[in-house]
């Protein structure tokens, strides 16, 4: 089951902002394990560990914006760093540690699921994304719900490059969120390989916005909590 939210430009004074209760984040370095841990001031509805893109860390500006709305709304969330960046402070990764890297999204994962009771979601932006995407194909016990955020459907440019293979091993509920002019995927493009997944999945698109989803400037990171609280958690709106 698939349906689609796109989404038109919202006036600044309609975009919900965080919660007036900051959250308490720590830092978490533990056998392999980078993190920045967000925790709700209440009790917690779930866990989120979530990755960076190939050029980014932990302290990425659209995983901070995420990680504060899905925080805001009660989930535990950890931004972690992925294997090849703990190596290396600046570069992009390398095809031949991606498995190394999905390695790391797993063990964060299993390290970080006590923090609630509640179901556990996986993703991240970009890179991160997609290899959390994997790993859940390659492990369906491995989490509750999967988040894209601007999943890199294929290089800039070279549409016949598609990273579609292991869409069809994805059985928990998926969101995607997607930028209309992403050069890594056009909305036909994403619409034709969600299509793939056999489970349930939203797509969220925002109009006139990039890779990088813009969320300083769009309510990117609310309509995405909104479709997670939704879609992953089962809770409505």
């Amino acid at each position: 089951m698939s349906d689609r939210t796109p989404v038109h430009s919202a006036p600044a004074a309609t975009v919900r902002g965080m919660a007036a209760t900051t959250p308490e984040t720590t830092p978490y370095d533990d056998d392999g394990v980078v993190a920045e841990v967000s925790r709700p001031p209440g009790d917690s509805i779930g866990v989120a560990v979530l990755a960076h893109g190939a050029g980014g860390d932990r302290h990425a500006v659209i995983l901070r914006a995420v990680a504060g709305e899905l925080c805001a709304r009660g989930l535990v969330v950890a931004r972690i760093d992925l294997p090849y960046r703990q190596r290396r402070p600046k570069g992009p990764p390398s095809p031949s540690t991606a498995a190394a890297d999905r390695d790391g999204i797993v063990a964060a994962c299993a390290a970080l699921r006590g923090e609630s009771t509640g179901p556990l979601i996986v993703g991240g932006h970009s890179y991160g994304g997609r290899q959390a995407s994997m790993a859940v194909a390659e492990n369906p016990d491995l989490a509750d719900g999967l988040l894209l955020t601007s999943y890199p459907l294929h290089p800039p440019g070279k549409p016949d490059r598609l990273r579609t293979e292991h869409l069809p091993s994805i059985t928990v509920p998926t969101v995607i969120v997607h930028g209309s002019t992403d050069p890594f995927a056009t909305t036909d493009e994403l619409t034709a390989a969600v299509a793939l997944i056999p489970a349930a999945t939203r797509v969220v698109e925002l109009e006139k916005v990039g890779h990088n989803l813009n969320p300083d400037r769009k309510p990117t990171a609310t309509l995405t909590a909104d479709a997670v609280v939704e879609v992953l958690l089962g809770r409505g709106r």
